[in-house]
């Protein structure tokens, strides 16, 4: 299959970028012009651009593609709304280009809380960390609905806090909901979850929770 990548170099990409190739797929991922992004291999093509701002530059990325995975999303609260723009621009050279399958990084606090949570995650912890990010949950809600309202063949995987724990592949999921109790997840689990995500019918049109 032959996969592209946006957000390459960031935690999660960089993961499915990797999972990827060794999985025996052929992956072009999609960096800034300015990256010194230094990984090679026989089935890796790497398609530089100015940025994702614009739909253009990220056609040649795209076309020919059975599916685009986007990793993009704000490193930080400092970073600002960074994820709707692009997100939108990758769209848009998805419905030029005629690519459906479309999976993307969200937030675990953008779901509905799980209907066993506790009284304490849910009336304390999950208000308080939403809070906390406020503005980078709005741009990822804007994303969200951008994607659902796209046409494209979309899943939303959404994890809560993210570590660099090494892959383990053993998570609980919950399609169409949030995953009760559930702290932490790394990024390479995220990357699995997300690459598994495109073959599976049941998570086509449908945001899924992560975490251990």
């Amino acid at each position: 299959m032959k996969i592209t990548v946006f957000g390459a170099t960031g935690g999660i990409g960089g993961h499915v970028v990797q999972q990827a190739l060794d999985a025996g797929h052929k992956v072009t991922a999609v960096v800034r012009a300015s990256s010194s992004y230094q990984v090679e291999n026989p089935s890796l093509e790497v398609v530089r651009v100015p940025g994702l701002t614009e739909a253009g530059p990220l056609l040649e990325a795209v076309d020919g593609s059975e599916a685009v995975i986007s990793g993009v999303g704000p490193r930080g609260r400092k970073d600002g709304p960074v994820a709707s723009g692009s997100t939108r621009s990758i769209l848009a050279a998805l419905s030029e280009t005629g690519v459906r399958r479309f999976v993307a990084v969200s937030a675990a606090p953008l779901g509905p809380a799980a209907p066993d949570e506790s009284f304490l995650n849910r009336r304390l912890l999950l208000p308080m960390i939403n809070a906390f990010a406020a503005d980078v949950y709005a741009d990822l809600r804007v994303m969200e609905a951008d994607i659902v309202s796209s046409g494209a063949e979309w899943t939303i995987v959404r994890p809560p806090k993210l570590t660099n724990k090494a892959l383990t592949g053993n998570y609980r999921t919950a399609v169409g909901g949030t995953v009760s109790r559930g702290y932490t997840i790394s990024r390479a689990d995220v990357a699995h979850l997300m690459l598994a995500a495109i073959d599976d019918p049941a998570m086509v049109d449908r945001p899924v929770g992560i975490a251990y």
